[in-house]
């Protein structure tokens, strides 16, 4: 007899989660709870992905009052077998869809999806307010992009040139194949941007879900209810003018359509080609109006912080300090919007 534990229950609004080890010590446990935060996303690998891990994390966190809203699986996450179509891309697919039946049986709604060849590109650490040490990216000290434990460098990291036919041909035939399971599983996929959204990457386009119009026509081929947008913040801010639709825009078209399952709510300094992550309130946009504009289109996912820049040389302050200012925006969005339906005429 095959287990199936009931579905995570999701409340509707917005919600912020904290991004946690599946591991997590008593006061790990206690310093989310002591924030006031309900919902965890979790992070696992090979080695322990099973729905009799994700089952085991979701009691743990459960019996601390907390709830798993998505649980992702880096070796199945950013894999170039899948996005350049290398000889083991078969068995990565697979592994995929073993991933999204291990979280369906174990009742966790959601997992976040990227599809990125050559992994997340960064320069050396940079520092933004108050001297704090914080992620970025300079495109002209480019060299080399890196995902779980693996580097890729310039100038081709796989040793030739694709087209974005390849790319795109690959992506299709990938989410036509996992599209389905997923629906069968009850589990939404977040597609997150390409981090950066530059065009190319050491001969790899990055031609799908680096803008606006690639992110409409991936939906389009999934066309799938559970293949939707984990809608990183950072990521379109990063790109700026190459993303062909800004933030707020984008937020209204896709949230509207109901296609953001996840977001990372994150700041820069500036668009490409060189940015620094910065604090919530230190970039160059103003997160209160992204909080109210996923408000006014009933963005029902979760929220989460991310990337924050080292505070007082510990991880656990700016992560204090991120989702208390995160908490105030969500409660003024709330607030404003639910005054503005309110004089609304009939």
């Amino acid at each position: 007899m095959v287990t199936q534990l009931s579905k995570v229950e999701i409340e509707p609004g917005l919600k912020i989660a904290a991004q946690m080890s599946p591991e997590p010590s008593e006061e790990d446990l206690q310093f989310v709870k002591q924030m006031g935060i309900d919902y965890v996303v979790l992070w696992t690998d090979a080695s322990k992905a099973s729905y009799e891990y994700f089952a085991s994390r979701r009691k743990l966190f459960e019996n601390h009052g907390l709830k798993i809203y998505g649980f992702g699986n880096r070796d199945v996450h950013n894999q170039d077998a899948i996005v350049l179509g290398l000889e083991n891309r078969d068995a990565k697919v697979e592994q995929y869809k073993q991933h999204l039946r291990d979280l369906g049986r174990a009742g966790i709604p959601y997992t976040t999806y990227a599809h990125m060849a050559n992994g997340i590109w960064s320069t050396d650490r940079e520092t933004t307010r108050g001297g704090a040490s914080a992620r970025a990216f300079d495109l002209a000290k480019a060299e080399k992009g890196h995902w779980n434990g693996r580097y890729y460098y310039t100038p081709l990291s796989h040793g030739r040139r694709y087209t974005p036919e390849e790319i795109w041909d690959n992506f299709t035939r990938f989410i036509q194949e996992v599209a389905p399971v997923a629906e069968e599983a009850d589990v939404k996929i977040g597609i997150h941007p390409d981090d950066p959204p530059q065009p190319e990457l050491a001969g790899v386009p990055r031609c799908i879900f680096s803008s606006y119009d690639g992110y409409q026509r991936a939906l389009e081929i999934a066309d799938s209810p559970n293949v939707g947008i984990c809608f990183c913040v950072g990521c379109w801010l990063e790109g700026g003018p190459l993303m062909g639709k800004d933030v707020l825009s984008s937020i209204r078209d896709f949230g509207r359509a109901g296609k953001i399952f996840k977001v990372h709510f994150r700041n820069v300094s500036a668009p490409l080609p060189h940015f620094v992550e910065t604090f919530v309130d230190n970039g160059y946009m103003d997160m209160y109006q992204v909080m109210k504009t996923l408000r006014e289109v009933n963005f029902d996912g979760v929220i989460i912080p991310d990337h924050i820049p080292l505070m007082a040389n510990d991880p656990r302050v700016g992560t204090a300090y991120t989702i208390g200012y995160m908490k105030a925006l969500v409660q003024r969005a709330n607030e404003e919007v639910a005054a503005s339906q309110a004089g609304a005429p009939a």
